[in-house]
């Protein structure tokens, strides 16, 4: 009796593991993590079929239609795997209703909620840790276990002997167990999400918190935050100091000041166009249309993502989402088609020299081009990434760095069949890759929350400094045009990092130092530029802010509030102008004067 009761408790075991999984109560992960996990794969299904918010971050995970046709089908797979009338065992028909209706409201949740950031919980809870959620879970299923178990005794001392109708009251009776316990952390989860709501956590696109002396998020109650509205007054760029550029019909994306013809910038938008904008010393300007497609139905699918002048400023390359890589003149003129790729261009660098053009793409693949000729064509093309390639970048006239989703960054040379170098320290999606003016350091960022920097000199594949500061995704990196290699050799090298947690950090690479945290803005930053002297650091965020920065200090000098998002701000070569591309279709370039 003893070996039957053991061989049906373990029975019971195995089918409860198998319930505790359909209903997504994990014990081998901390439920927070496997709510961020459904969100991500929600997320990336939603981008590729709904697409509600355009932003550069959304672009570059944005499926094709066949990719998205893909997700579809695998979602309907998963749903139908998931039903909640395969349960084994044949549990009554009111515990696979109630367990039809908790897993539709942890669908729900998957669609709308997400994860309690670390900062937040932290602030609820100082003893949290993931150490304690583990083990909380745990105490909930091995009391699940025991309930279950006292219900198989209890059907046995009735004389049961195993029948069928005591292992489905117990089978119930255990799901309704495990259920109220599900119930009871889903419970929780909505109430901190009401909380998080209320405290207005830091999430992509929402209002953030300050930091303390440790880097730490804290919310900023209505005194700090009227404090801050009113130093933005008192340091806001006077209207008389700002031209706007309004003639794209969509997004702006991208803005790139020409390094040579100082009067000169070139804007790439969704409305498949690029334009290059003459401005003049009166506050007037005029464009030159780059079109990128003739009518409604030639338009589609071809957003300019990425553009950038050559060294000499003569010629200007684009790269747009129908694949395809256009050099343009100065004035104008379609130099050069280039088609190669399959999927999205989503970032298009020259070589110093000006002989190549380095593409990275949706397709997984980077391409160098040689554009030397009146026809260009592709030099080599490197298929070495396992997932799309999100940024590429030239260490010299034949090296270069690409980074993509397989969480990768590696290092390719021009006639090398194989890649120079793989790192692979991130745990996400790396989002963008910049060598040091010095060709020796390469920085990289990552949705992981880290900021990563590989001496390229080293014999290791470990990163020399991993910065691990800031609490959600960076989107961004930047150096400094400061140290060994650059103009500016005799002041000291800094490393930018801008993040979704609503921060600006700057990093000293001599020894891994944290310098500053710029921490006014209130909303995810998406881009930051270093001025051509290093002085000075602009930053542009969601909901249109924008900031000027003193970098030996950390000093807000000036402040501008746009209309829309800033997807990307530059300096001109000068250091007379900035330039910040709005999600309102406007480029605002303002008048910048050392103080």
């Amino acid at each position: 009796a003893m070996m039957e009761m053991k061989e049906k408790l373990t029975r019971e075991r195995i089918s409860m593991e198998e319930e505790r999984r359909k209903i997504g109560a994990n014990v081998n992960q901390p439920f927070d993590e496997v709510q961020r996990k459904g969100e991500r794969e929600s997320l990336e299904v939603g981008e590729a079929a709904v697409e509600p918010v355009v932003t550069p971050k959304k672009r570059k995970k944005k499926k094709n239609k066949a990719a998205a046709t893909e997700e579809e089908e695998k979602e309907k797979k998963v749903t139908s795997k998931e039903s909640p009338m395969e349960v084994e065992g044949g549990a009554d028909i009111a515990t696979n209703v109630a367990v039809q209706q908790q897993l539709q409201q942890q669908q729900a949740m998957q669609q709308v909620s997400r994860p309690v950031p670390q900062t937040f919980q932290n602030q609820t809870d100082p003893t949290h840790n993931e150490a304690a959620d583990l083990a909380r879970q745990r105490a909930e299923i091995q009391a699940v276990l025991a309930q279950r178990q006292q219900a198989v005794q209890k059907q046995a001392s009735l004389g049961g002997g195993g029948g069928g109708g005591s292992e489905d009251a117990a089978r119930a009776t255990a799901i309704a167990a495990l259920m109220s316990a599900a119930g009871q952390r889903q419970q929780l989860q909505q109430q901190l999400q009401i909380q998080q709501q209320n405290n207005q956590p830091m999430m992509p696109g929402e209002k953030r918190g300050a930091q303390d002396r440790r880097g730490n998020n804290v919310a900023i109650d209505d005194e700090k935050l009227t404090l801050i509205e009113e130093e933005d007054k008192r340091t806001a760029i006077n209207p008389s100091d700002v031209m706007e550029l309004a003639q794209h019909t969509s997004e702006v994306f991208m803005c790139a000041w020409n390094p040579k013809f100082t009067n000169l910038i070139a804007t790439g938008s969704g409305d498949a166009s690029a334009r290059i904008w003459t401005l003049n010393s009166d506050k007037t300007s005029h464009s030159i249309l780059l079109p990128h497609g003739h009518d409604t139905a030639d338009k589609k699918n071809k957003d300019v993502t990425t553009l950038e002048w050559s060294s000499s400023g003569e010629v200007l390359a684009t790269g747009s989402y129908d694949g395809v890589a256009r050099v343009w003149s100065r004035s104008g003129e379609l130099l050069q088609t280039l088609k190669g790729h399959r999927g999205p261009i989503f970032s298009l660098k020259w070589n110093k020299r000006g002989n190549f053009l380095l593409s990275g793409s949706y397709d997984k693949s980077t391409i160098v081009w040689d554009v030397t000729g009146d026809v260009g064509f592709v030099k080599q093309q490197f298929s070495f990434h396992l997932a799309p390639a999100l940024d590429v970048d030239w260490k010299d006239d034949l090296t270069f760095a690409s980074c993509s989703t397989d969480k990768t960054v590696q290092i390719c040379r021009v006639g090398f069949s194989r890649p120079v170098k793989t790192y692979s320290g991130h745990n996400d999606e790396v989002n963008a890759v910049k060598w040091d003016p010095s060709g020796t350091l390469l920085a990289s960022c990552s949705d992981d929350c880290t900021a990563k920097v590989w001496d390229i000199n080293s014999p290791r594949n470990d990163p020399k400094w991993d910065f691990k500061s800031h609490q959600q995704e960076i989107y961004t990196v930047k150096w400094s045009p400061t140290g060994p290699g650059s103009k500016n050799p005799s002041k000291p090298l800094l490393l930018a990092t801008a993040s979704f947690d609503g921060s600006v950090r700057l990093w000293s690479v001599a020894d891994g130092a944290c310098m500053r945290v710029l921490s006014r803005h209130r909303e995810s930053v998406y881009s930051v530029a270093f001025s051509p002297s290093g002085d000075f650091l602009s930053s542009g965020s969601l909901a249109g802010q924008l900031y000027i920065w003193n970098v030996s200090n950390g000093a807000h000098i000036k402040s501008f509030k746009g209309n829309g998002d800033i997807f990307e701000v530059a300096w001109n070569t000068e250091e007379t102008r900035v330039a910040a591309c709005f999600s309102s279709n406007v480029v605002s370039v303002i008048d910048f004067k050392r103080p």
